[in-house]
């Protein structure tokens, strides 16, 4: 559902329901001046029901093909309910309004009054639910609020681990070369000792042959 939408529609019904009652009060009126002054007031406030349909109209073509259905729909209903008011207007304002006012007054009070009551009826309702769907956006707008800042929460959280974890391989990797470099070293040292000890012996076996030779020659 568009906020905008509903509310123009919030405005409309007001508007639907205050001009309802000033039909109702003008076409009572005798004072040629009151009445022109309520025709007037009800004529601007036609102007302003008839731009408020328009952009009604404008904002529901513009949404989603399933959204759009519905808010025409109901576009229609307050098309016709703009049409009922103006013809009213139409009536009211005519120059004999009073005089045919009188003559049909017996025949149609009863049914003017309870159009007028349906009509009010429907536009409090209308203000109603739309004030209730804007109360359930509003709440669950506040729900994913503080879903995301949960979720962002729990993001740096995990970051912060990760980065943590990462210093701890970057230390484990650091204690490995190192290990490394010594077991490398050690190896080298070793390898070399392996030498001089070999050096050695081979030093002392010929010095032991060339003992053996220098004393089997003189015998």
């Amino acid at each position: 559902m568009s906020e905008v939408f509903e509310g123009y529609e919030r405005q409309y019904c007001e508007l639907s329901a205050n001009l309802s009652r000033k039909c109702n009060s003008t076409s009572l009126l005798s004072d040629t001046d009151q009445k022109k002054g309520k025709v007037s007031e009800i004529k601007s406030g036609l102007d302003d029901a008839d731009v408020l349909i328009r952009k009604m109209d404008l904002e529901a073509r513009s949404l989603q093909p399933s959204v759009k259905a519905m808010l025409l729909a109901k576009l229609r209903e307050y098309k016709s309910d703009l049409n009922k008011l103006k013809r009213e207007f139409k009536r009211i304002s005519s120059p004999n309004a009073h005089e045919e006012l009188l003559e049909s007054a017996t025949a149609d009070a009863p049914t003017g009054s309870g159009e007028h009551r349906e009509r009010m009826a429907m536009s409090v309702e209308r203000v109603n639910q739309s004030g209730e769907r804007i109360k359930e956006s509003r709440r669950m707008l506040l729900e994913t609020e503080e879903l995301g800042i949960s979720i962002v929460e729990d993001l740096n959280q995990q970051r912060e681990t990760l980065l943590h974890s990462r210093n701890k391989l970057h230390g484990v990797d650091d204690a490995i070369s190192k290990s490394k470099k010594v077991l490398t070293s050690m190896s080298r040292r070793i390898t070399r000792n392996k030498w001089i000890v070999g050096s050695i012996i081979a030093a002392l076996i010929l010095a032991i042959i060339f003992i053996l030779i220098i004393k089997l020659s003189h015998h």
